[in-house]
């Protein structure tokens, strides 16, 4: 994908968005150790659900930067941009929905 930008409009959390990844990272080799050590599938799955939620917290910060930065900037500029930005965040918000 090419897209015509300065910067990703994450670019002010950057560092938090970073941390919240790494905490994600984490949770996933926490979860390799799971199973590595046999443990209880329930307690496993139970990490997994949490390991997503996380995940999910980070696509949506990230979603909200894009709207509240890409789409804003987009719109106020007007023209055909306007409505490739409104498009990106429209089928983001349905990859999310869908996952």
């Amino acid at each position: 994908m090419d897209h015509d930008h300065q910067h990703p409009g994450y670019s002010d959390d950057k560092a938090a968005v970073l941390k919240r990844l790494r905490r994600v990272e984490g949770q996933v080799r926490g979860l390799t150790r799971m199973v590595e050590e046999d443990t209880y599938c329930i307690d496993v799955l139970t990490q997994v659900a949490a390991t997503t939620k996380a995940l999910e917290a980070v696509a949506l910060k990230l979603l909200e930067e894009h709207l509240a930065h890409c789409v804003v900037d987009a719109a106020r500029a007007g023209g055909p941009e306007a409505d490739i930005k409104v498009k990106e965040a429209t089928d983001a918000i349905a990859r999310l929905v869908r996952s």
